[in-house]
């Protein structure tokens, strides 16, 4: 056959017309497929921004009910609290609940079993549970927990039981990983979130934000010092079989806490209602909650520790110029009342001697010279007559004698007896009696050295000086010789005062103190231990005074914190008191 008689280039009309219709197919195929794709890519992100959208509302708000899980997973609800070292005091993290919900079957009882056979078989997998109260419980309809923080194998125990009731919401708990230790600093977390007594309440609005971040809280106390604190008061508790311990050790330049303890304690993990609340049996008896702080709360009569503050003030005046003048020992009567010594301690006593015996005779003799007015201006610079200046919630008033003193008052006053006072406020007025004069307000807050208050002049700084040789005296030879520890210049002063009662005072409930600094050449801390109601028992000598009981408790608390604090025993170095030796006889270290 011929070829085509077409023309060397030439194209067929209609070849060339089908070509481009297939090309145009194909475009039109390929802008199809590129829509698809991207419409199924944009239904893919409006999926994701939505799920983010709802994940972050939940986060923030919560879907409502006992469904809580994923707000407590992506959202921490309350800071931590840790201690002046960054060491946890207080922490939250996500544990399971068990939750009866009544209403998880739209129709019908609450409950597939009796409340009698689902109660026998929660008590097999929580065996401390109390089945008459968890038969009420599951009685009532009502809706609540039955039990707090349970393990995943438990929680899969109960799915086991097969009743929808029985819920076990992943849920955000405060756990206190040192379990009672500081309980009276911290406070706890109720079931409803928020603080309660404590710091936890104090630090509520900090803890926990509008916005959801929660914030930490750094606070002052020192967990290893707090820690070897409440273990000596639980010793000296045990020894002298007291109802009651407090305790505080504080720094006496800055106002920090870096322990506070009120024994007996409670475990913030698992407050029981006779934490908080006394019967009316135990509040005739002077008993006190263990959830109750008795360094911030109470207030005791605190006996002879007042006197250093007395003789601080009588120098201050200048009624004092010569600390070897003596005043007559003998009983005083004024208006009616006798003053007198636990001892005969001679015709006659200068300053030092008075302070080695603790003479409330010649004390009172000297708040007389000194006079109420200028006494009672004293004590409200030391913070006498308001509560104790400190973050925590509970502060208990002083009975603080208002008007003018008159003379029998301010005699009873200067030896701690007619005023009363938490064992805080004693703490911050022996910082201010020797760190040179000056009072701050005791604080939980870890402070920077920008941070540290001014505070106010009480006392001049010769007398300050001259307080603390005294009290370095009264624990080389007088009633505080059991508190000294050996190197590290423990000075301080013993307080017994009977506690009152219906009728007048109770003769053989005593009120036990001993207020402390150290060391005395250069002191950093103050340290107060009390002893409430001890018992004269084999161990303290069938005594029952602060000398046998508080006392020793000082003695074995400050070696245990002074290394930690970087203050080293050294038996080469004291505080020079040559000078006042000579004002004490020989035979004045004598018991």
């Amino acid at each position: 056959m011929n070829a085509p008689a077409f023309p060397m280039g030439a194209i067929p009309t209609t070849v060339s017309t089908g070509r481009r219709k297939l090309v145009n197919v194909r475009q039109r195929s390929l802008l199809v497929a590129k829509l698809r794709t991207l419409w199924i890519l944009g239904v893919f992100a409006l999926v994701g921004v939505l799920a983010l959208t709802r994940i972050c509302w939940l986060g923030v708000t919560g879907p409502g009910g006992r469904d809580g899980d994923l707000s407590s997973l992506l959202v921490p609800q309350r800071g931590e609290i840790v201690d002046r070292n960054g060491v946890p005091l207080a922490r939250e993290f996500s544990t399971y609940s068990l939750w009866f919900n009544p209403k998880a079957m739209s129709e019908g009882s609450a409950l597939i079993h009796t409340p009698e056979q689902v109660a026998d078989g929660l008590i097999r997998i929580f065996p401390d549970l109390d089945r008459k109260d968890l038969i009420s419980k599951l009685s009532s309809g009502k809706p609540g927990y039955l039990r707090k923080s349970i393990l995943p194998e438990d929680a899969n125990k109960v799915h086991a039981l097969g009743e929808p009731a029985l819920e076990y919401p992943l849920e955000a708990t405060r756990f206190y990983p040192q379990g009672s230790m500081a309980a009276s600093v911290l406070g706890y977390v109720d079931s409803y979130g928020k603080g309660q007594v404590g710091m936890e309440e104090a630090f509520d609005k900090q803890l926990t934000s509008p916005e959801g971040r929660a914030q930490p809280a750094q606070i002052s106390i020192d967990f290893r010092v707090q820690s070897a604190l409440e273990d000596e008061l639980a010793r000296g508790m045990g020894l002298s079989k007291a109802k009651g311990a407090a305790g505080v050790v504080l720094d006496v330049d800055t106002g920090e806490v870096l322990a506070l303890a009120s024994l007996p304690s409670f475990d913030p993990n698992h407050v029981q209602p006779s934490d908080m609340m006394i019967t009316p049996e135990q509040a005739a008896q002077g008993d006190v909650p263990h959830g109750f702080n008795r360094v911030t709360n109470q207030v005791y009569e605190l006996g002879s520790t007042f006197k250093p503050i007395t003789i601080a003030a009588a120098l201050d005046a200048g009624t004092i110029t010569n600390l070897g003048r003596r005043w007559p020992a003998t009983p005083l009567h004024v208006a009616g009342f006798t003053i007198h010594d636990s001892h005969n301690f001679g015709a006659s006593l200068n300053v030092p001697e008075t302070l080695i015996h603790s003479s409330n005779v010649v004390t009172a003799q000297i708040a007389d010279e000194l006079g109420g007015v200028k006494l009672k201006q004293t004590m409200e610079s030391l913070g006498m007559n308001e509560r104790p200046q400190i973050e925590l919630p509970a502060r208990g008033f002083p009975l603080w004698p208002r008007g003018v003193w008159p003379r029998l008052r301010t005699m009873t006053v200067a030896y701690g007896h007619g005023i009363a006072v938490t064992p805080l406020h004693l703490a911050s007025a022996y910082a201010a009696l020797v760190n040179g004069g000056i009072w701050r307000p005791a604080t939980l807050k870890k402070l920077d050295a920008s941070q540290v208050p001014q505070g106010r002049r009480v006392f001049t700084a010769a007398t300050s000086a001259r307080i603390r040789q005294l009290l370095r005296m009264i624990v080389a030879y007088g009633t505080g010789r059991k508190a000294d520890a050996p190197g590290f210049r423990v000075g301080g002063k013993t307080g017994s005062a009977e506690k009152p009662g219906a009728g007048g005072y109770r003769h053989h409930s005593l009120i036990a103190t001993f207020a402390s600094a150290f060391p005395m050449d250069r002191p950093r801390y103050v340290v107060i231990a009390m002893m409430d109601e001890p018992q004269g028992t084999e161990a303290t000598s069938f005594q029952r005074t602060a000398a046998f009981n508080a006392a020793p408790v000082i003695s074995r608390v400050i070696p245990r914190i002074g290394p930690l604090l970087g203050i080293m025993p050294d038996e080469t170095r004291d505080i020079d008191i040559s000078d006042l030796k000579p004002l004490v006889p020989a035979g004045s270290d004598k018991e």
